[in-house]
């Protein structure tokens, strides 16, 4: 049967589909349903509305195929029911109900059909919004529900709805029978009822569902299925319990507990009942865990474990009932570590004292040798243990999992034991447990003691926790140490410049690629850095001969999911270790070379369900974990240490790299590229025979994957790399005796062939860029191959890939700026490279403008003529109208000065004093014609004289700033045999102008900063007078010590006299900045002196003072040097204590300012002791009502919050410490921090909405049990309506904060996918009502709001 659609159904055509239902071909009637499914959602919202007759004839149709034999038309019809709602009158839903909620199958097998009728109707109706007025439509449908479906529940009218002498509906559906059976598919109806319209049930219609619930949970004779449902409904429906009915209904429970006849299966349920409430309404229910955790942790005492032993004893056989009330009691237990963090405090030391009862619970093997594990060892005890550590890890495992019994189910208690102390890392991980010991003094040496663990799923637990913890060791790794640790990513022209220029530096490190790439290149040989007497990285230190010995053992024998976990593992204590496992890597390279080159294993065991590592390994993704550990030991280890187990490593690896798998070939590929470090000098400084075997080898299946056309794009490039890495590390006299020069020039010519091809282009450059900085003769190179892969280069800078463009003028300035192929490069390609790089000379990017600049101050060195023309000079002059800047600045005035050293400036000179001059930043010309005047001589055409003339007689106060910038920079660059005086730049101080007398203060300073001890006497005597001129000659002074370089020693000589008259200028409020900087620098100078004499003053009573100060501290964080470290950190964290502890509220919004520098430029001194300071961050980002007064402002009252800029430094140092210390900071807290943040003033909330998106990568198993709480913050804000009076810009923060709030709400949609979906549980219930109700509401924002994110991710 056939039929066509209409496009535009009307009730008639629903009508001639009525009788084919009750045909007595099964299939007609299914067709006849279909078309009748069709026709209901093609049809409009009111074709059935004025046709009830129809309606009700549909309806009865419906109920009857419910009934049919045939599974399929039962299930269609149940289908139609969802669109069949939308379109019947309003009146029709409650007989629908009513008919359904009674309907009794006859003929049907499956009894849930009702039910699940039911089901489909309630999830179909339109839903509700919690907190928003609900529509005409939703309304209509919770009638019904509230009418009939309610009352077919619990067994009684609940609500009369104004209607007398109603019958008394029969049996509720939740009400167990006279034989004591229930359905437990009611309870699902009411799980659907709950999830869709629990925001408009009413409070007696909650409490009796609840009640109904309760009761169902009391009847002792009903089924574990039945209960099990009744809990999940019970946590859904507890999102809408009022305060009262949630604490009645918690007393309830408490008193359950406190019975005298409670029995194990009714323990057992109220253990999962707490549980599931702590998941559903953590923040609602965690106050009550002061009472009821007790009750949970007493499932799990060692008294009740004596007791049950006890009874083994006596009976030969552990009873599963109590099995599962330890298991359900762990399960509800880590939902309130996890869900309740803030409230579980108090049990902290119970809780991890249950899990380390019952991680090594196993009643079927007795456990001699756990008392061993318990703590820290000396090597004897080590040797004791590992005897009968052996007798069961080195057996097979199957053989072990024989001796399990399928009834026994300890393993799950074990399992759920291991899951609590995962979470117990995971939350607290990041603060006190950690610091204080207690992780692994308690809990790690037991974790180690279960590697011996029989079931499969326990063990990948475990170790998964144990890999949890070693993460985050690592995560509170000194910076320091950190940077031991080498990224094999980072290229040589990627290396970012320092974000502080150090004082008294030079250009020189422009020029310096050795220095710069060996950070990429391992060029030297790893060391693995001391460890601390004391904290987590000592504690892990002391507990690796354990966890090591056991991880080896682990790697004989085992499943795969084992190996990988324990791989794993190991890697996670080499990345924090940074090495440290060179004594055991004669027990560990075998099996690894043997995980490496076996493709084939797959071995036995049960799949893993674990979220650790080894989820579900398989014979690559063991091989490419056993890779990455191969890469990390290679990079942390000193060569001296890997060279004995070369020859296994290497053919394996080799091996590996030939795999058809792309991403075991990768991972080899990597893992290559760190064994050539290691064999290459001068980490390894012995070229001998097998060095040069080892490389010939690796040389010769990285050239096979480069040159590979069928070969993944991604290992193409991951070899060009691999190999750009063994020609950088094989250059000179050395290198020759390892790669023959033969074999050198064919490589270098693939990589110039992978230069022209698309899809390997920017990795050929990259690996060009290592090659050419760390070449050491100029015999690397062919000319043939600089002129051509230089020209390859530059023809780059034209395409519209702005990476591809930055990675190749990276690589042209190494290729250029490194000796060994800059003497490769002849004339003609100069000129070449000059002629692409001119259309880069300009300011519309700043970065490419830099190293543009830096490839050109190399070859002006000798080749000036030919590089200096005209185009050049009228780029000069163009690009210094914009507003240069820091580095790029530098390298200009590099040019300059090399350009002037050279003799041909006097066509420059002349662009820059008629083209430019007055028409740019008077700063910025005056530094480059001072420094092309200097260094180019009489060449220029001017001399100093003619601009001090200039300086005469200008009328004008831009020719005078202008001059006065160029005599400063020349005094600068001139030195001592500078001819300026004090006097001429200080006659300008009584300027009338505006800025003269400024840009003569500056310029005075920066022509004494060469010649401190003829200018800076008189600037002393100059701030006796008092004056004006005070605050002029503080910029002087400012200018003096930030720029003195060199000369530091010679302003040593009058410091203590600065200091003092520093201290005086300073206590005005004009000078107070100004002299605060100077202070700061003047520290700088000489720390042992200035900084305790700064930490006085922190004390004293005058609040500008200490004000001034914490500013001047501020400015040492951010520009200082190794020395003055050394002196601060012993008391920079007391400083910075006092400091935040200041009564003044400006000082304390400054002391934050300064912690916030201090934690971005000196990491590796705050970071250790922060702990100590974010408890007084985190006070001062609390509102504080006392700070909030009431001004009346004509006839209005405003209110105004003294705290407000207090609070927004606060959340910026929190926001700051996300990106430096984010493993330092307690989650839970900051969190709670966060969430406060989102109902804020504005410019509060916009950094939360920031701190949530990088959350949900830093932390997402937080966010996911935050969403509740973050979706009634993102509602309230998305409700908020301005006023109609209020003012525009009001309106523009309402609009503003919505469309905030709304990519937010789209970045935790995307990263969540899973919690939008179907509800299996309370958790996350106000999120998922909230994202209904914002994809119904602000649909078209929210689809502008994808498209954008795609198009970003594209």
């Amino acid at each position: 049967m056939t039929s066509v659609i209409p496009q535009n159904p009307t009730s008639q055509s629903v009508a001639a589909l009525l009788p084919k239902l009750h045909d007595a071909d099964s299939d007609f009637r299914y067709m006849s349903l279909n078309d009748l499914f069709n026709t209901l959602n093609a049809g409009h919202q009111g074709f059935l509305q004025n046709d009830y007759n129809t309606c009700a004839r549909t309806v009865d149709g419906l109920l009857k195929t419910l009934d049919d034999r045939n599974g399929e038309v039962q299930n269609l019809a149940v289908k139609c029911l969802g669109p069949l709602v939308l379109k019947v009158p309003a009146e029709i839903l409650a007989p629908l109900i009513e008919k359904l909620s009674n309907l009794t199958t006859q003929n049907s097998v499956d009894i849930s059909i009702p039910a699940t009728a039911l089901r489909t109707i309630v999830s179909s109706f339109p839903r509700p919004v919690y907190g928003l007025p609900p529509s005409k439509a939703s309304q209509d449908a919770y009638s019904a529900i509230s009418k009939v479906l309610v009352p077919r529940l619990v067994g009684y009218v609940v609500i009369p709805h104004g209607l007398k002498n109603q019958p008394e509906p029969p049996r509720g559906m939740l009400q167990a029978d006279t034989e004591n059976r229930l359905d437990s598919d009611a309870i699902d109806v009411l799980t659907e009822v709950a999830r869709c319209f629990g925001p408009m049930l009413q409070d007696v219609e909650i409490r009796a569902l609840q009640k109904a619930l309760s009761e169902i949970l009391e009847n002792d004779k009903l089924g574990s299925v039945v209960k099990k449902k009744t809990v999940v409904a019970i946590s859904i429906l507890a999102a809408y319990f009022s305060d009262g009915l949630l604490s009645s209904f918690v007393s309830e429970l408490i008193e359950s507990f406190r019975s005298s006849h409670l029995t194990l299966v009714k323990r057992r349920l109220l253990i999962t009942t707490v549980g599931s409430l702590a998941r559903s309404v953590p923040q609602r229910f965690g106050p009550y865990l002061k009472t009821i955790a007790p009750f949970v942790l007493s499932a799990l005492s060692e008294q009740e474990l004596d007791e049950a032993m006890e009874d083994i004893a006596e009976d030969g056989e552990p009873n599963p009932q109590v099995e599962e009330l330890r298991e359900v009691a762990l399960v509800a237990l880590e939902g309130f570590l996890a869900s309740c963090s803030s409230d579980m405090r108090a049990y902290t030391q119970d809780s991890i004292n249950a899990a380390l009862r019952y991680v090594d619970h196993d009643p079927n093997i007795a456990n001699e040798d756990d008392e061993e594990m318990g703590g820290t060892q000396s090597a004897e005890d080590d040797e004791a243990e590992t005897d009968g550590f052996d007798n069961e890890v080195d057996e097979d495992f199957e053989e072990e999992e024989g001796l399990s019994d399928d009834d026994d189910v300890s393993w799950k208690v074990r399992r759920c034991a291991a899951k609590v102390l995962y979470t117990i890392i995971s939350t607290r991980g990041s603060g006190d447990l950690l610091e204080d010991g207690t992780l692994y003094q308690k809990i790690a040496p037991v974790l180690v003691s279960r590697f011996k663990e029989r079931e499969e799923n326990v063990r990948l637990e475990v170790l998964a926790t144990l890999s949890t913890l070693v993460r985050k060791t690592g995560e509170n790794m000194d910076v320091s140490t950190a940077s031991f640790i080498d990224d094999s990513n980072n290229f040589a022209s990627s290396i970012p410049q320092s974000r502080k220029r150090r004082r008294g530096g030079s250009d020189a490190s422009m020029f310096d690629t050795q220095a710069a790439v060996s950070l990429s290149t391992g060029v030297t040989s790893p060391v693995t850095p001391p460890f601390p007497i004391s904290g987590p990285r000592a504690d892990l230190a002391k507990l690796s001969p354990v966890l090591l010995d056991g991880i080896a053992k682990l790697l004989k024998g085992s499943p795969n999911t084992t190996k990988q976990a324990a791989v794993s593992l190991l890697k996670d204590v080499v990345r924090v270790q940074h090495g440290g496992i060179s004594e055991y890597l004669n027990q560990i390279m075998d099996p690894l070379v043997d995980a490496i080159k076996n493709s084939n294993t797959l071995a036995g065991g049960p799949p893993a369900v674990s979220a650790g590592a080894a989820g579900s390994a398989t014979g690559s993704t063991l091989r490419t974990e056993a890779l990455a550990l191969v890469s990390a030991i290679a990079e942390t280890h000193a060569s001296s240490v890997l060279l004995p187990y070369a020859g296994k490593v290497v053919p394996g690896v080799v091996s590996a790299v030939r795999d058809k798998y792309y991403k075991v070939s990768s991972e080899a590929l990597g893992a290559a590229e760190q064994v050539v470090k290691a064999l290459t000098p001068p980490r390894s400084p012995v070229a001998d025979q097998k060095h040069q075997t080892h490389l010939e080898s690796l040389y010769h299946v990285i050239v096979n994957r480069v040159t590979a056309n069928d070969a993944d794009v991604e290992v193409r490039q991951r070899a060009i790399h691999a190999l750009g890495v063994l020609l950088a590390r094989t250059s000179g006299a050395e290198g020759a005796k390892l790669v023959s020069s033969s074999k050198r020039l064919a490589a270098l010519e693939v990589l110039h062939d992978r230069l022209n091809n698309e899809t390997t282009r920017l990795s050929a450059v990259r690996a060009i860029d290592t090659v050419s900085a760390l070449a050491l003769d100029k015999k690397d190179f062919k000319s043939v191959w600089v002129r051509s892969v230089s020209l390859e280069l530059g023809a780059q800078l034209r395409k519209a890939d702005r990476t591809l463009r930055g990675a190749s003028l990276g690589a042209l300035k190494n290729l250029v700026v490194n000796p060994a192929g800059h003497a490769n490069l002849d004339d003609k390609t100069t000129q070449a490279l000059v002629e692409v790089l001119s259309p880069i000379l300009n300011a519309n990017d700043l970065h490419l403008l830099g190293l543009a600049l830096i490839i050109l101050a190399k070859l002006v060195k000798g080749n000036a003529k030919k590089v200096v023309n005209d185009d050049m000079n009228t780029a000069l002059c163009t690009m210094i109208l914009a507003p240069l800047g820091g580095a790029v600045l530098d390298a200009f005035l590099i040019l300059l000065r090399n350009i002037g050293e050279q003799g041909v400036g006097k066509p420059v000179m002349q662009g820059l004093l008629k083209d430019v001059g007055v028409t740019g930043d008077p700063t910025v010309v005056g530094k480059a014609i001072g420094t092309l005047l200097v260094s180019g001589g009489s060449s220029v055409g001017v001399s100093i004289d003619d601009f001090a003339a200039e300086l005469q007689t200008a009328q004008d106060d831009q020719r005078k700033c202008l001059a006065l910038s160029i005599l400063g920079e020349a005094g600068l660059r001139m030195g001592s045999s500078s001819p300026l005086q004090p006097s001429l730049f200080m006659s300008h101080f009584k300027s009338k102008s505006d800025h003269v007398p400024l840009a003569a203060a500056v310029a005075l300073g920066r022509a004494g900063a060469g010649n401190v001890g003829n200018f800076l006497p008189v600037i002393l005597s100059a701030m006796d007078d008092g004056s004006s001129s005070q605050y002029l000659l503080l910029h002087s002074v400012k200018e003096i010590l930030q720029s003195a370089g060199d000369a530091r020693a010679d302003v040593a000589l009058y410091s203590q006299q600065l200091w003092e008259k520093l201290i005086a200028a300073s206590q005005t409020e004009d000078n107070k900045a100004v002299g605060a900087e100077c202070l700061g620098r003047l520290a700088m100078n000489d720390p042992k002196t200035y900084l305790p004499l700064l930490q006085n003053y922190l004390k004293d009573p005058n609040a500008t003072v200490r004000g001034m100060v914490i500013q001047a501290m501020r400015y040492t964080f951010a520009d200082s040097d190794e020395t003055f470290d050394h002196v601060l950190k012993p008391v920079v964290i007391g400083t910075l204590t006092t400091m935040l502890n200041d009564l003044d509220l400006e000082n304390r919004r400054l002391a934050l300012t300064a912690l916030n520098s201090a934690t971005h430029n000196k990491p590796e001194i705050i970071l250790p002791d922060l702990y100590q300071l974010l408890p007084l961050v985190m006070k001062e980002s609390v509102v504080k009502p006392e700070l909030v007064r009431e001004v009346q402002m004509g006839p209005f009252k405003h209110k105004v919050d003294d705290g407000l800029e207090v609070r927004k430094c606060s959340y910026e140092t929190l926001y700051a410490l996300m990106e430096t210390a984010f493993s330092r900071i307690n989650i839970v807290d900051f969190f709670d921090r966060v969430i406060a943040g989102l109902g804020d003033e504005h410019d509060i909330r916009v950094l939360c909405n920031l701190m949530l998106t990088k959350l949900i990568i830093l932390d997402p198993e937080e966010t996911v049990r935050r969403l509740d709480a973050i979706a009634e913050r993102f509602r309230i804000i998305l409700s908020f309506k301005p006023k109609e009076n209020a003012v525009k810009q009001e309106v523009e923060k309402a609009q503003e904060a919505s469309k905030g709030v709304l990519r937010v709400s789209v970045q935790l949609n995307n990263a969540f996918p899973a919690v939008i979906g179907p509800a299996i549980s309370g958790q996350n219930q106000t999120w998922r009502s909230y994202w209904e109700w914002v994809k119904k509401d602000y649909s078209g924002q929210i689809h502008s709001i994808e498209q954008e994110v795609r198009n970003q991710n594209v």
